[in-house]
């Protein structure tokens, strides 16, 4: 402890940041590193699996001290340890798993297993000490897009989820196609403020009636027909109102269900995740929507959006406080469900 306060340490490994956090009492943030592989990657269009567990492992250790030193804590005051443990990539989850077992067993400390996509809801209480269960999530990422009724802190219940495509691995295939570069979401968002949003007409997939799961990989494919079809025209494409048109599309399903779950479920307030979470025209749209039906919209800043440690610190925190607590043979587990 310091001052008198629990201190919890978070590791987060699970796809290309290498991210260490230290919080006091669950909900303030001494420090949060992360350090990205973003470069390494885009020359390959997307994370290769083998090259972002290497780099975990490069990166690990001097994350992990300059994350001590910027929340003025030695190894000795941490009281627990977060540690991702899925989902996510095999390779990369075991840098970070082996090395919260490391600091465990040497420290005598307990270690507390997290699911990523409760690491993402758990942001929000960091942003917003107010907020407390229960609520809607809406997580939005790269892997996930999940529709979560959280009637505790650590009890969920998953309303929908993608059938097919994640709501980000669609925006980085779009932008693959446009030729943006990876990461596809913020080239998106970034280049569809100088597009039309109506330009282009592409269908919105809402599956069955009062359905709240989702599927994106019909809209992709609409997408992809739409370029070679102007391609074998001679046509000129406009990158931006395609990907304006691409890019409500999907946040018009994505707000619309979210919005339907809350009505169904009567919540008054949603809170959204994931590194999708940060694209400007969710934000917007899903605000208004929920301003005019009268619920609470909670999100986190860019920064803990993204993926990071101090989200799994946070949700390690309020496990270990109900007991949650796991042994040393905890494993990674790629596909963890919620």
């Amino acid at each position: 402890m310091k001052d008198g306060k629990w201190i919890t340490m978070g590791i987060e490994s699970s796809c290309d940041e290498t991210s260490v956090a230290i919080l006091q009492g669950g909900r303030t943030v001494l420090s949060n590193v992360i350090s990205s592989q973003i470069k390494v990657h885009q020359v390959f269009g997307g994370v290769v699996p083998e090259i972002a567990a290497r780099h975990h492992l490069e990166n690990i250790n001097g994350v992990l001290q300059q994350a001590l030193e910027e929340a003025e804590v030695s190894l000795e005051e941490i009281d627990a340890i977060g540690v991702t443990y899925g989902p996510g990539l095999v390779g990369a989850l075991l840098i970070g798993l082996a090395t919260a077992k490391a600091i465990a067993f040497s420290l005598r400390k307990p270690l507390v297993g997290v699911h990523h996509i409760q690491g993402h809801i758990s942001a929000n209480f960091i942003e917003h000490t107010e907020l407390e269960p229960p609520f809607l999530a809406l997580v939005v990422s790269g892997g996930h897009t999940h529709i979560v009724d959280v009637r505790g802190y650590n009890e969920y219940e998953v309303l929908g989820r993608t059938r097919d495509d994640a709501a980000g691995e669609a925006f980085d295939k779009v932008a693959r196609v446009l030729g943006l570069g990876y990461p596809g979401g913020p080239k998106i968002d970034k280049i569809a403020k100088e597009g039309d949003a109506k330009a282009i007409e592409f269908k919105r997939v809402y599956l069955e009636k009062g359905s709240l799961d989702f599927s994106f990989s019909g809209l992709k494919t609409s997408v992809l027909n739409y370029l070679n079809a102007e391609k074998q025209r001679g046509t000129e494409i406009h990158a931006a109102d395609v990907a304006a048109s691409f890019q409500q599309a999907v946040v018009d399903v994505i707000v619309d269900k979210a919005i339907l779950a809350a009505k169904t479920c009567g919540k008054k307030k949603i809170v959204l995740a994931g590194g999708v979470a940060a694209n400007s025209r969710l934000r917007k749209d899903l605000s208004e929507g929920c301003k005019r039906e009268g619920i609470t919209l909670y999100a986190p800043s860019p920064i803990l959006c993204t993926d990071n440690a101090a989200m799994i610190a946070c949700a390690a925190y309020y496990k270990y406080q109900e007991g949650l607590v796991n042994d040393l043979t905890l494993d990674a587990c790629p596909n963890l469900p919620l």
